[in-house]
């Protein structure tokens, strides 16, 4: 892989890093940090898990551009619907919980709805380089 292809793993750090210290500042708040102590997932263990998907749907849609551009779009779908179906067994127990805790489900739906608004900017990005 050249390093012009390594801009889009760059880009993925400039953009969670900044908004993951964010975040955990905003959970040091008095009232936030006793919610968040009762997390199934923590904040860095869902970033991490979400950073991590993102790594692999990225490395795999440069490989495709790189083979079959054609396909890049459709590969970026497939991956993003088999993401989704391993994020709903990694949010199941929030959502089965006997507790009350909607802190914790939107802190959930806002971690991935941000690594998916990341890969969806860097996938238009890749697919606008070849035009």
């Amino acid at each position: 892989m050249d390093l012009k292809r390594l801009w889009f793993f760059f880009g993925l750090l400039k953009y969670t890093i900044p908004v993951f210290i964010i975040h955990l500042l905003l959970f040091q708040l008095s009232d936030l940090k006793a919610a968040a102590q009762n997390f199934y997932w923590s904040i860095p263990v869902l970033y991490l898990i979400y950073f991590v998907f993102s790594k692999i749907i990225l490395f795999l849609l440069v490989q495709v551009s790189t083979k079959n551009f054609d396909n890049v779009g459709m590969t970026f779908l497939v991956i993003t619907s088999a993401k989704m179906a391993v994020s709903y067994f990694i949010v199941r127990p929030i959502l089965n919980s006997p507790l009350e805790n909607t802190i914790e489900k939107a802190n959930f739906f806002f971690i991935f709805i941000l690594f998916l608004t990341i890969e969806t900017l860097i996938t238009i990005r890749l697919l606008n380089k070849k035009q």
